[in-house]
């Protein structure tokens, strides 16, 4: 019989090594013989994958209400042909962002308010949501130093935006029972604390 299915995601802003991580959480799943599925938002589809080269190196202007309405696009069909039927498969769904993603960088970032993006969100998700959220904290200065040396959409916005989204994060952390993990250190002392937060919600 298959173990249960379990929602991970891991969240933070721009360089904090969130691709690396999820990786690597996925490799030490398999290790355990558990069945697991990478994904990542944007993305994780065929259609997905369009709408995060939209959005990600399409350079041209964006309405911020427009950005995120392609962002729950995304996200419903993510949901509805990935993450739903992987869970009911029994694999851990390890995702490199979620949810959270658009309340801290449309809700806060962009200033479209967190109450809105929650609503709209959580129609689009359909109802499913994460069994545990990690997210990487990083320094403002180290952060930005790391996003300097990085190009697409997003990460091209200006240090203020960057600022309340790394900020948003930490203040709704405690608020939706997310998983503050310190990104400072090597990769392997990361990966560790990520691994120490996620052991304890595995099934």
């Amino acid at each position: 019989m298959n173990a249960p299915g379990c929602f991970v995601v891991l969240e933070g802003g721009e360089a904090t090594g969130k691709s690396t991580q999820a990786a690597r959480l996925g490799d030490r799943l398999r290790a355990f013989g558990r069945e697991v599925e990478l994904t990542r938002e944007p993305g994780g589809t065929v259609r997905g994958e369009r709408v995060r080269e939209l959005l990600l190196h399409d350079h041209a202007a964006l309405d911020a209400r427009a950005e995120l309405l392609l962002l729950l696009a995304d996200r419903a069909q993510h949901v509805a042909e990935v993450v739903r039927p992987r869970l009911a498969q029994g694999a851990v769904v390890v995702c490199d962002r979620y949810t959270p993603s658009s309340l801290a960088y449309q809700g806060v970032g962009r200033e479209l308010g967190v109450d809105d993006v929650e609503r709209m969100s959580a129609w689009a998700a359909g109802g499913v949501e994460p069994d545990l959220v990690v997210v990487l904290d990083l320094p403002d200065t180290l952060a930005d130093e790391r996003v300097a040396a990085t190009r697409d959409r997003l990460e091209s916005e200006g240090a203020s935006f960057h600022a309340r989204v790394r900020e948003a994060y930490r203040v709704l952390a405690p608020l939706y029972g997310w998983v503050l993990v310190d990104a400072t250190g090597t990769v392997d002392e990361v990966t560790e604390r990520v691994w120490s937060a996620v052991r304890r919600v595995l099934p």
